[in-house]
């Protein structure tokens, strides 16, 4: 463009110079008479005056043409500069895009969710010694009076990264006025491929076969533990030392491999395999062997389940230069049903050595227990007579037998029930108002007995 201008420009200048030059030239005729030497000087001096305004006009038109030329490059310059402000916008508006859809798809597929059990309770609890007389004392595991518990809190946040792969990650808080002690750790943390309905493989800390298969059955793990997962009076206490309570006969998660899987409906199967440390969630320990848990269920109805299942390890306590061991073991089995309007069910286990793992190697003095068995049911049902509203019971038995080195046997046995009528508020709320006892009854040697009663709220609320 500024080209044809500058041409245009000179050629305009060069054609009227020219045109002026050739106008000015003397033009001879045969019939006039030859102009003075006076009036040539002031022809010529007219000519060159013309001249010198046109080159005036040509210089102006130049200098015109230079400021446009001038303008026209700030223009193409802002053009360029706008061109690539376009471009730098737009670069960062799929960068931008990108991101968001980044964090969108990550938003998408990762879920959050909460389960929070909770009371507000009053504990009664008398010990009896021997021919003496129930004192009200606090002990075992039981603190009387009047509180508030968050027993249970978890926070889970499940993760998919495609159709085969995803992870789950669970806390698991809790306060108990008993201990006056808050805590929070790990309960679930693991990675997940789903290559088949009737298999799923979990590496990681994640729920064993039993216990979180009995609970979904039970359907009021918020009020109490199924019977292989409930303390009771505090728990055995030291290995190998006399027994004052019984403790839990199993893990509800573990660190290890999880093999998984079933089919839905009538007439269907459903396993679990898990190959793990044997030390429960808390104790994500190393040993000399890994220990296997198994379930295997039949559901010849969707609402009805038979299941068994077994224990088989050393708890993680075969490790390098420790003590010798022996093997613990236990076997379970469920028989429920459960719709809509009613649900009801009877478990059973049966233990071997799961507190005195370590082996009496002849040291002394001689420890009190040296062996241990256990045997214990548990029967539950609930019926929800209207919308909302349910009744339910529970009784638990559990026989705990000790062995000494004398192979003399000291049993304690339990018996626990628990009975009351729960509201669902929400769809993820539920209430209920319980009452539990709890009777634990020492050896004949050395006879004690606990009594414990509890009244109160119980409460579970999921998101």
């Amino acid at each position: 463009m500024r080209s044809k201008l500058i041409a245009v420009a000179i050629a305009t200048g060069l054609g009227v110079s020219s045109f002026t030059v050739a106008a000015a030239a003397p033009v001879k005729h045969k019939h006039k008479k030859v102009q003075t030497q006076a009036q040539v000087a002031d022809s010529s001096a007219s000519t060159n005056a013309e001249v010198e305004a046109l080159k005036a006009q040509l210089a102006q038109l130049q200098a015109q043409v230079a400021a446009l030329e001038q303008r026209t490059d700030a223009q193409s310059d802002i053009n360029v500069s706008t061109g690539q402000a376009v471009e730098t916008v737009q670069k960062a508006q799929v960068a931008s895009d990108a991101k968001v859809s980044t964090i969108d798809k990550f938003v998408s597929n990762t879920k959050v969710s909460g389960t929070m059990f909770f009371d507000m309770t009053d504990t009664d609890h008398k010990e009896q010694t021997g021919t003496g007389s129930s004192v009200k004392k606090d002990g075992h595991g039981s603190v009387n009076g009047i509180g508030y518990d968050v027993k249970r809190f978890y926070l889970a946040v499940d993760h998919k990264f495609n159709d085969i792969w995803s992870a789950n990650l669970t806390t698991d808080f809790n306060y108990v006025s008993t201990d006056s002690e808050t805590q929070l750790f790990v309960k679930k943390a693991y990675l997940q491929g789903t290559f088949d309905p009737m298999f799923t493989v979990r590496f990681g800390a994640a729920d064993m076969p039993w216990i979180p298969f009995v609970e979904k059955w039970y359907g009021y793990r918020f009020l109490e533990n199924t019977i292989t997962d409930r303390s009771i009076d505090g728990g055995r206490g030291t290995a190998g030392t006399a027994a004052t309570g019984v403790g839990s006969f199993g893990n509800s998660s573990d660190w290890g491999i999880h093999a998984l899987g079933g089919t839905p409906g009538d007439n269907s199967l459903n396993y679990q395999v898990s190959v793990v440390n044997g030390g429960g969630y808390k104790n994500p320990t190393r040993s000399n062997g890994m220990d296997v848990e198994a379930r295997l269920g039949y559901q010849p109805i969707k609402e009805m389940v038979i299941a068994v299942g077994g224990y088989d390890g050393k708890r993680g306590k075969d490790v390098q230069n420790g003590a010798p061991t022996q093997d613990t073991k236990r076997g379970d089995a469920l028989v429920a049903f459960r719709n809509d309007t009613f649900g009801i069910g009877a478990e059973y286990f049966t233990a071997k050595n799961w507190d005195d793992v370590l082996k009496y190697a002849g040291a002394l003095p001689a420890p009190v227990a040296i062996r241990d068995k256990a045997d214990g049911y548990s029967a539950f049902a609930d019926w929800t007579f209207v919308p909302q509203w349910a009744l339910f019971a529970r009784y638990d038995s559990v026989d705990y037998r000790y062995w000494g080195v004398s192979d003399v046997q000291n049993k304690l046995k339990d018996t626990y029930y628990n009975a009351g009528i729960s509201y669902d508020v929400l769809k993820n709320l539920r209430l209920a108002l319980a009452w539990k006892y709890d009777k634990l009854a020492g050896p004949v040697a050395s006879p004690f007995t606990f009594k414990t009663n509890e009244i109160g709220f119980w409460g579970v609320l999921t998101y």
